[in-house]
């Protein structure tokens, strides 16, 4: 069975429960405007949102909220966005790395790849990652709006079901 029969088969799944989770020290839900965008994409491709958070960008508040998620039986993918750049207070990469069972390498490599059409050399800035861990899908997407938008477009929605069904079977 080919790639495109996966795909095929994979949009038949029932809608992904998905938890969204910013990692910033100076947003809250009213002001998380890559949070919102994060859920209306997921929404929009008909996913269903456990919970959108705001957590310190701090490795123990981070660690927290990714071990309850970890645990949750209900939840088929985890994104995060925030803290993934070279700052000392960018500590989000550490942290999800540690939860990791398998790196999708390629989607940290496409994401800078396309990121350099919008912001050239500083493209290689950005830690972002993804990956698996106790059948669930895990994306850390960098804080700006402008990153996030880009990554649920042009890598998450396109590919998130057929990440699940890939894992599911």
């Amino acid at each position: 069975m080919g790639m495109e029969q996966h795909k095929a088969e994979s949009r038949e799944l029932e809608p992904l429960r998905c938890t969204v989770i910013t990692v910033s020290d100076s947003r809250n839900l009213a002001t998380d405007k890559s949070g919102q965008e994060m859920e209306r994409h997921l929404r929009a491709d008909g996913h269903e949102i456990l919970e959108r958070t705001v957590v310190q960008d701090d490795p123990t508040e981070i660690a927290l909220v990714l071990r309850h998620w970890m645990g949750q039986d209900d939840v088929d993918v985890i994104l995060l966005n925030g803290g993934t750049g070279v700052a000392r207070r960018d500590g989000t990469v550490e942290v999800v790395r540690q939860f990791i069972e398998r790196e999708l390498s390629g989607f940290g490599e496409l994401f800078r790849f396309l990121s350099y059409d919008q912001v050239g050399s500083a493209a290689m800035l950005s830690r972002a990652l993804a990956g698996t861990a106790r059948g669930k899908v895990i994306f850390s997407l960098p804080g700006s709006t402008k990153a996030v938008t880009l990554g649920m477009e042009k890598l998450i929605v396109p590919e998130v079901r057929h990440l699940v069904y890939e894992l599911r079977k």
